[in-house]
This record gives C-alpha cells, structure tokens and sequence, in this order.
C-alpha cells in the first residue's frame, strides 16, 4: 500500500519464550523475519542479554492484521525447534539483505548447511565464493541478525567451536547438541 508517496509495511516486534532457553524475540517486516535474537535467560544481568539496534517506538508490540498468522506461525517453529523437533526453518522468509554481496552469499550458503552438521569459516567463504576470505566469514557470522534462520552456530573454527559472541561456547555447544551434531563439543 502506498501513501502520499510512501510504501507503507506491516512491522511486528515481538518477544517469544521457551522454557528452559529464555525470552527471544523476532522483528518481521512484510511477512518475512528481517531480525531474530535467540531466547536469553531472564535472570541475567540485562546488560548482558544481547539486544539488536531497535526500531524505535513505531513498532508495535503486537501483531498487525496482516502478519498475525505468519508471526505465530514462526514462534511455533522456534519452540517446535528448542523442544528438540526438526522443523524447516530455512523455509521461512527472511531478508537476505545484508550490507555486502559477500555477506549475502554467506546467508545463502549457511541457510543450506543442514542441522546437525558444520562447516569451518574456511568452508563458509568457499561456499560464498570467496575461498581464502576465513576471517570475513567470521565477521559475517559476528555481524548476524537472523539467529537460527542463519545458523552461524554451525560455523566451528578449524581447530575448535571457535565463538559465539555475546551467548558463548555454552549456549553454542547446547544448540549443537540439540541438533545432533556429531562433533567435538
């Protein structure tokens, strides 16, 4: 819909909880996920909890019309997935847009990398067609706004997990685990 010259979107902010993992929460724009931050225990100090930038307060915490299905839709996949059930998460619409090519083709190549598996930040670059480009893949996975729809957990350094910034080793290695992944924890 336009008005007076300007698109006019469906915004959603909303937060989300799953026992045992804490409160999430996932931005939606358009019917497609532009911003998800993993549930973080409620307990913990709050300058510790990850936040993203915010949109200000001209989101809405409540679902439009328009978007209300879709939003519920995902919450359910998202504690579908923290209860242990495989669910296809790299079938939900997200923004892809990120602020290079590169990181672009590092979204597309993580969202196919399947659960229970990992690539290197070596592996992540070649897949994006930048081999050699390791520590640019890191900055990528550092730079992710989109939680288990890009699965940057997945990523291990070559000789270890390598990080998982502000979550940590801990809430990484709990995601693997719960994935099934068969690698040194």
């Amino acid at each position: 819909m336009t008005i007076l010259g300007f698109r006019v979107v469906a915004v959603t902010q909303v937060a989300y909880e799953v026992e045992g993992w804490g409160v999430g929460e996932l931005v939606v724009v358009d019917e497609r996920v532009t911003w998800s931050e993993l549930p973080w225990p409620r307990h913990l100090d709050p300058s510790q909890t990850p936040t993203h930038p915010g949109l200000g307060p001209v989101v809405s915490r409540k679902p439009s019309s328009r978007s209300r299905g879709f939003v519920a839709e995902v919450v359910q996949l998202l504690q579908d997935y923290f209860e242990g059930e495989r669910v296809p998460l790299e079938d939900v619409p997200v923004d892809l847009d990120y602020e290079t090519s590169f990181f672009d083709r590092c979204a597309v190549a993580l969202r196919a990398v399947p659960r229970g598996e990992a690539v290197s930040y070596g592996e992540l670059a070649a897949l994006a067609g930048a081999p050699g480009a390791a520590r640019a893949a890191g900055s990528f996975c550092a730079r992710n706004r989109l939680g288990l729809f890009v699965p940057c957990h997945r990523v291990v350094g070559a000789g270890d997990l390598g990080s998982y910034g502000s979550y940590g080793l801990d809430y990484k290695r709990r995601l693997l685990a719960l994935e099934g992944y068969a690698g040194a924890l």
